[in-house]
């Protein structure tokens, strides 16, 4: 620590990262990769990641050029330093791959996930369900004598957030897209 309370290469975002690329720290970081759209892209970007046992916290896959046939992989994953820099280099040595950014660290970055959340109750527990899904901003997007099911758009802590406070008004099921995710700025 410094005089100014700063830990050595705390941030990513620093013109300066001063983070050791050998530490064993293990980081979360966006990756967003722009593909070829034909079949088989996909299972080989996945077998890269099976086949040396590296873990995908959240994947998201859609055409972003018909004409030009390229579609964006945007993949949350964790691991060293080394580790993150091994994945980025061998995605890269992919043929259909075109590009490979770490958003994590190129800037700042737009993060966003969908989730929608089945709660069930009845009475008090409805009315806690409401109020909460109105401070969060969920939409009530179905609505039952038993249940509601709200939309919920928001960075993945977000939705955690969201998810845990729900657990105790009867919270029954979720379902969640992934991140999507864009730099911000040109």
């Amino acid at each position: 620590m410094n005089a100014l309370n700063i830990q050595k290469g705390a941030s990513s975002h620093s013109a300066y990262d001063l983070r050791d690329p050998n530490a064993q720290v293990e980081e979360s970081h966006t990756l967003a990769v722009l593909v070829e759209n034909e079949p088989g892209v996909l299972a080989r970007v996945i077998g890269l990641f099976s086949g040396r046992g590296y873990n995908i916290d959240s994947l998201t896959v859609a055409e972003v050029d018909h004409t030009g046939h390229q579609s964006r992989i945007t993949m949350v994953t964790s691991g060293t330093p080394a580790v993150i820099e091994q994945i980025k280099a061998q995605l890269g040595r992919i043929v259909p791959v075109h590009e490979v950014h770490d958003l994590t660290v190129e800037g700042p970055a737009v993060e966003r996930e969908l989730g929608l959340f089945k709660v069930c109750g009845q009475g008090d527990k409805r009315v806690e369900a409401l109020r909460i899904a109105e401070i969060f901003r969920a939409n009530v997007v179905d609505s039952t004598l038993e249940s509601f099911v709200f939309e919920l758009v928001g960075t993945p802590s977000k939705l955690d957030a969201f998810a845990e406070l729900m657990r105790p008004l009867g919270l029954s099921d979720l379902a969640r897209t992934g991140v999507a995710a864009l730099a911000r700025g040109i």
